[in-house]
């Protein structure tokens, strides 16, 4: 379920670096975030089982559920530290994968509660191009904060 996202961020950044080696914070949160939305199935099930095994992943303190996505994430993972790294050169590289994984957790959690039935009394998420548009904007504001001091 994990791999077509995967697949769609390696690709998104080999489309960026091709066109230049120092691509803008947007364009950059936009090929890591953006197969989150795009790549998640369709449908309601599909789309909230994705979403709630990305959760799990990122919170679940066993280390063969942190290890579970293997090593491709893990070069996807490092590609774009980088790429993020010479974009944003005063975060450290602690206070980067930070930010990133607040890309992850961020679209992760807007998709679980997409998929989710809503709760009496709130108001129904949105799913599709506008959320995909609000969380690119959100998370291009949050990666290109200053460093936290």
């Amino acid at each position: 379920m994990i791999e077509p996202i995967i697949a769609a961020q390696a690709a998104g950044l080999d489309r960026l670096l091709a066109q230049t080696a120092d691509p803008p914070v947007s364009e950059l949160v936009a090929a890591f975030a953006g197969p989150l939305f795009d790549e998640m199935p369709s449908d309601a099930e599909g789309g909230a089982r994705t979403s709630r095994l990305i959760v799990t992943i990122f919170g679940d303190p066993a280390e063969e559920m942190r290890n579970w996505t293997g090593p491709a994430e893990d070069t996807v993972r490092e590609r774009y530290l980088a790429a993020f790294g010479r974009a944003l050169p005063g975060l450290s590289p602690q206070e980067l994968r930070f930010r990133m994984r607040g890309i992850l957790a961020v679209v992760a959690v807007d998709r679980v509660e997409v998929y989710s039935q809503p709760t009496p009394g709130c108001v129904t998420p949105v799913a599709g191009e506008a959320a995909r548009r609000w969380a690119i904007t959100f998370l291009t504001a949050a990666m290109s904060a200053p460093p936290t001091a």
